[in-house]
């Protein structure tokens, strides 16, 4: 019985390690991340193919210096792990990222806290995607939900509009958006959706509950099924005849309020 415990809880462990992990690609992408201090990589995947190049053994001793396991692939195996034949450059890399997690995993450390979260619905741009990765990071903001379908993923354009902070950043991984907004709202979580017809200004919103903010489509805004999901609604006034913002712009504004 005790095997089968001591069994259970290593598998655990395992899958949440591996959960933690963000594959990355591209050579220079690569090579930032191993230059930041709080990433530590897993394993660097490597074509075969590739050819002798300054920056590929720069990335492999930062790599060996880490404590990295480096396998070599053919391409056609390299282009599996990142998932992008087409700019992965022969090079991509497994990252534990401090901040990278299961939403549900949060649920469970964070349940009596009064957090604030950011979740993305439809957000597809990777420089917008970038720019409030880079803004949560930096301010007011414990969480960004950042579901595997609908959304742009992270990639060297994300990684740069983030000036880095993606590797650092509370990145909450969920595969169905609605769903996890389900299991936020049986926790208590109120979720908040950013609409101009709201009656409740941004800055007048002072929930006494943790709270999501929804951050709708960049021409579409939030989609009906998320819509449906929100219990409250906040806008920010505008001038001169402008309807609305950038989304990262919004996102910038909630983090900072």
């Amino acid at each position: 019985m005790t095997n089968d415990r001591e069994d259970s809880l290593a598998y655990l462990e395992k899958k949440r390690f591996f959960d933690s992990l963000m594959t990355v690609y591209g050579r220079k992408t690569v090579l930032e991340a191993l230059q930041d201090s709080s990433t530590f990589i897993y394993r660097l995947h490597l074509a075969k193919s590739n050819k002798p190049a300054g920056i590929l053994d720069e990335i492999s001793t930062l790599a060996k210096q880490k404590g990295a396991e480096i396998v070599y692939h053919d391409r056609q195996a390299l282009s599996r792990i990142s998932k992008n034949a087409a700019q992965d450059q022969g090079v991509a890399a497994d990252l534990q990222l401090r901040g990278y997690q299961l939403y549900d995993e949060f649920l469970r450390n964070n349940h009596a806290k009064n957090y604030t979260l950011l979740a993305l619905d439809g957000v597809h741009n990777p420089q917008n995607l970038g720019m409030i990765i880079r803004s949560a990071c930096a301010g007011q903001i414990d969480g960004i939900l950042l579901p595997q379908k609908g959304n742009a993923q992270i990639d060297p354009l994300v990684i740069k509009a983030s000036a880095g902070t993606v590797f650092r950043a509370p990145l909450l991984r969920c595969k169905d958006l609605p769903e996890a907004l389900v299991d936020f709202k049986k926790k208590g979580t109120v979720v908040c959706a950013l609409s101009s017809h709201a009656p409740t200004e941004l800055k007048k919103f002072t929930p006494d509950a943790p709270c999501i903010y929804v951050l709708g489509n960049e021409t579409e805004g939030v989609s009906p099924v998320v819509a449906k999901l929100c219990n409250e609604s906040v806008r920010i006034p505008m001038n001169n005849g402008v309807e609305s913002l950038n989304v990262a712009v919004t996102a910038a504004l909630i983090a900072f309020r």
